[in-house]
């Protein structure tokens, strides 16, 4: 399972490259042969001074190459100062100064993206959450409901990441997808969908959900066809009856096989069903819940 956090990483090394830009430690060989190699592990130390290297040799790195040397980083220190070299590689990487000239460089030939106009970077990862009142924080304040933690978190690494909390309490599939195109004026980046608990709820046909899950994904999809997808499993209490529980469970791994997205399997994996972690209504999580569905979330 391949989770928000790894997601995040990913994209903040792709800060690196620029429309227009080629990435030289494809196309020199004196630097190449200093990339670290995927199947090499070096330590943290060496692998921090590989990178300085390229900062050395003034190298614009793209988001595979930077994205490499850090797979083989396991010290979460070392880690913690990414959005350092990210910092300090886009610094030294000087649009009008044209890179070294080698024999197999390839033109540049890809377009011009506009930058973008608001008070955001375009270099800011964009996490739409979608969901019912787990998201909104039912019961709570916004602050303690696990999106504005994950926010807190990332932004205690220091990585250019806006978590857009569009939770509702009561909010179905089918509402979602309602509101869906009006979410999707913004630049969407990453997509915690984080619904249909309360279809299951109301004894809704679970392929109605499922439609309705699969039409959000279509719209996300055809708009910014980079965009991630996570899925926020979910299950029902038993008293609903077997078959249903279990048509309403596989809802999520199917549509995560069917369109590649990733897949939480159970969100309130450690909360559901334990009473000091819920709310007197025995459904929605208290502020510890909720740190528990983050920490779900982010591994």
């Amino acid at each position: 399972m391949l989770t928000i956090k790894l997601l995040i990483t990913g994209r903040a090394s792709s800060v690196l490259t620029r429309p227009g830009n080629r990435c030289p430690i494809h196309t020199h060989p004196t630097v190449t042969a200093s990339t670290p190699d995927p199947g090499t592990k070096l330590s943290p130390f060496a692998a921090a001074l590989k990178i300085l290297a390229w900062f050395r040799d003034r190298v614009r790195a793209c988001a595979t190459c930077t994205a490499r040397a850090f797979a083989d980083m396991p010290s979460p220190r070392i880690q913690r100062l990414l959005p350092l070299f990210l910092g300090l590689l886009a610094a030294c990487s000087d649009p009008s100064r044209s890179p070294r000239s080698t024999p197999n460089a390839l033109p540049d030939t890809a377009p011009t993206t506009p930058r973008d106009t608001t008070n955001r970077t375009a270099q800011t990862i964009n996490v739409l959450v979608l969901g019912n009142s787990l998201a909104a924080g039912y019961g709570l304040s916004p602050e303690e409901a696990f999106p504005a933690l994950l926010q807190r978190k990332v932004d205690s690494l220091g990585w250019p990441v806006r978590i857009i909390n569009a939770g509702l309490s009561g909010e179905t599939s089918a509402g979602g997808l309602r509101r869906i195109d009006w979410l999707l004026r913004e630049r969407i980046d990453i997509l915690i969908l984080e619904l249909g608990a309360n279809d299951g709820l109301r004894g809704i046909d679970p392929e109605v959900t499922r439609r309705n899950l699969q039409g959000i994904i279509d719209k996300v999809r055809t708009r910014y066809p980079d965009a991630d997808i996570i899925l926020a499993g979910m299950q029902l209490p038993p008293n609903l009856g077997p078959d249903y529980t279990a048509a309403f469970r596989a809802i999520y791994p199917a549509l995560a096989r069917a369109n590649k997205a990733h897949l939480i399997p159970f969100l309130l994996e450690g909360v559901g069903g334990v009473p000091e972690l819920n709310q007197p209504d025995g459904i929605h999580p208290t502020a510890e819940g909720q740190r528990i569905i983050a920490e779900n979330v982010w591994r």
